[in-house]
């Protein structure tokens, strides 16, 4: 009886040696072929075109729901980078009590950096 338990043993560790290699393989092959990493940048602008400083963009994580946030510069440019490539985001800015429309950016979308104009109406 112990023989054929140390057998077992022998056995289902060797099992887990042999598919920890095929496991990494494969989630190193899934990330190559979703691309490497993305970077969302972009503007923000008013309804007459010019750049607003310190508006809040917001991107939420469809996946997790987590939010980062970026306060855009004085020539109303943001940059969200180290994005994951096979994740959906949302992304919007608000300024002064204003909101801009909701842009997603898809899991789809194969490009490594994508430009977004967000504009927002004044009041």
């Amino acid at each position: 009886m112990r023989r054929l338990t140390a057998m077992a043993a022998i056995l289902l560790a060797f099992g887990i040696l042999l598919a920890l290699p095929t496991a990494g393989a494969t989630a190193f092959t899934q990330r190559g072929e979703q691309g490497e990493i993305r970077t969302l940048v972009g503007r923000v602008l008013d309804d007459r075109e010019q750049p607003l400083q310190k508006a809040i963009v917001y991107l939420k994580n469809t996946r997790n729901l987590a939010i980062k946030t970026y306060i855009s510069e004085p020539d109303g440019t943001f940059r969200f980078s180290g994005l994951a490539p096979n994740i959906d985001y949302e992304v919007y800015a608000e300024h002064e009590g204003s909101r801009s429309d909701t842009k997603t950016l898809s899991g789809f979308d194969s490009r490594r950096q994508v430009n977004v104009t967000l504009k927002i109406k004044g009041k």
